[in-house]
């Protein structure tokens, strides 16, 4: 059968199985953001952003999608000019491995578009339904509190992606002091 919808802001036709979910769809035409875990829907690997709601790409069929939109982590930036959710991952350190982080980034883009300012209760519960095995959440709950800085404009971020240096408190790090920029 052949599916239809908006891909990242583009018109999309694909062949597909009845059986097919999206995350099946999605790797099968070179969008590999989204990662396979479970198969199950328990680990939120594959989450992507189904008209404006996150969804577990691998228990999603795809015959649901017809006229949907669909986002994908690859539509948030580049390599070279990251988002600000995916900026606030990397200079938080809020990944290891980073298999789950694709799911946990696009969540957490659906939860700073809704609540532009969350609290650290809200980001845990909004992020529940995606596991990480290798962080520990704390620097994935201080990524989100960073980007929704970014995002609100509150928050001025250097060219390599850290946080610009005004002045001698330079936001609680130490790095006019000699120390690390943090």
């Amino acid at each position: 059968m052949e599916i239809e919808f908006t891909l990242n802001g583009d018109d999309v036709t694909f062949e597909a199985a009845r059986s097919d979910t999206l995350l099946d769809v999605l790797r099968d035409n070179g969008y590999t953001g989204a990662k396979r875990g479970c198969d199950t829907g328990n680990c939120g690997f594959c989450t992507v952003i189904v008209d404006g709601e996150p969804v577990k790409s691998c228990i999603r069929p795809v015959s649901q999608l017809d006229d949907a939109e669909v986002e994908t982590i690859e539509n948030l930036g580049t390599q070279d000019d990251l988002g600000p959710v995916q900026s606030a991952f990397v200079d938080n350190a809020a990944l290891q491995c980073g298999f789950c982080i694709p799911g946990m980034i696009m969540r957490s883009k659906v939860l700073l578009e809704e609540n532009s300012h969350p609290d650290e209760a809200e980001i845990r519960d909004a992020l529940s339904e995606n596991l990480c095995r290798c962080t520990g959440y704390e620097k994935i709950i201080d990524a989100v509190q960073d980007a929704s800085t970014r995002m609100a404009g509150e928050a001025d971020v250097a060219a390599d992606g850290g946080h610009v240096a005004t002045d001698a408190t330079c936001g609680g790090c130490d790095c006019f002091e000699g120390g690390s920029d943090e």
